[in-house]
């Protein structure tokens, strides 16, 4: 790069590389602290090609990167619409867009940003009657506390056909972000992302569902099963993993062990967990039987991984029926403690 005579064309990394040397060693050097070191590199290499660079570019520079700090500020302290707001009074909608969209980019700012700081309450009653695709998608993007409420408060047929289209749900044009913004903000309507957006899928109903009451949970899932039986199935397998018997207490883990375990199916399940598992589980066995186990495990030698998660899965198939049996206590959403 020779000497920089305009900034319409230059890269993120370009303009970096500006700034930098407009702020001295000094700063850059406390900058550079913060950053990767492909980062650093890349951007110490076009500050190695830049031979001049022209008073009038150096402030378009440093003027470019106060609109961008002063939004992000707007941005912490009201968030995007609020951001936009005060932008577009003080530079005009086409400077707040360009400002606000190079952000919006670096921040990875979600869509629907605007209700996620909303009551759920509030929002139910702004997407109630939408389509149940559209309150899927919206749902997606809540946090999955805000979700848990939302959905609960569904009719019970309509929790369900949300949950499914959340659980099924994969990729989203942002044609379609767009549409559905318009009709919740219209403020928000340029701001997505020119890029497809992963939303929705199993793991985000997994969060949703643990945040629920077990009613609402039991509803859905019982009624989902009877529509897509693999897609429940896959969902309960991710509901409860392995690990989380740190959760549970020591009558709810003895109550477990007391089923028809096998010994050697336990002693695989736990070659492949955690340390503080075992121990766990070995502080609830007695010593007899903690002692044949780990001799169990010795001798076995490496387990394939996918063995130990079979084994592992049977356990939590337990854990599961007891908790529909009631006869276990498991901590949900925040630490409250129900029986299921």
């Amino acid at each position: 790069m020779a000497a920089m005579t305009s900034i319409a064309e230059m890269t993120g990394r370009e303009k970096a590389a500006i700034l930098l040397i407009t702020l001295g060693p000094e700063k850059s050097a406390n900058i550079f602290k913060h950053l990767k070191e492909e980062e650093i590199e890349a951007i110490t290499l076009e500050i190695a090609n830049i031979s001049t660079i022209m008073p009038d570019v150096r402030e378009a520079i440093l003027e470019e990167f106060y609109q961008i700090c002063v939004a992000q500020q707007y941005i912490t302290e009201g968030g995007i619409v609020y951001a936009k707001e005060i932008l577009e009074r003080a530079l005009g909608e086409d400077k707040a867009y360009e400002v606000i969209s190079k952000l919006t980019v670096s921040l990875q700012v979600k869509p629907f940003d605007f209700i996620r700081k909303t009551d759920a309450s509030q929002i139910l009653n702004f997407i109630q009657n939408e389509h149940p695709q559209t309150i899927a998608m919206i749902l997606s993007y809540l946090k999955p506390k805000q979700a848990a409420e939302i959905i609960a408060e569904l009719p019970p047929e309509k929790q369900t056909d949300v949950t499914r289209r959340i659980a099924l749900m994969d990729r989203t044009s942002p044609d379609v972000i767009k549409e559905v913004e318009k009709v919740l903000e219209k403020k928000l309507s340029s701001l997505v992302m020119e890029d497809f957006t992963v939303i929705g899928g199993v793991d985000a109903v997994v969060e949703i569902l643990t945040n629920v009451d077990r009613s609402t949970e039991k509803n859905i899932l019982e009624t989902l099963e009877a529509e897509d039986a693999e897609l429940t199935d896959e969902i309960k397998k991710k509901m409860f993993v392995f690990e989380d018997i740190l959760t549970l207490d020591n009558r709810a883990i003895q109550t477990v062990l007391r089923q028809d375990i096998d010994n050697r199916e336990l002693a695989v399940a736990l070659k492949g967990a955690k340390p503080e598992v075992q121990d766990l589980i070995f502080a609830n066995l007695s010593k007899r039987l903690a002692a044949m186990i780990r001799e169990d495990m010795d001798f076995m030698g490496p387990v394939r991984k996918s063995d130990s998660e079979e084994a592992q899965q049977k356990i939590v198939n337990i854990i599961r029926r007891l908790q529909d049996a009631g006869e276990i206590i498991v901590a949900r959403g925040g630490g409250d403690e129900i029986i299921v």
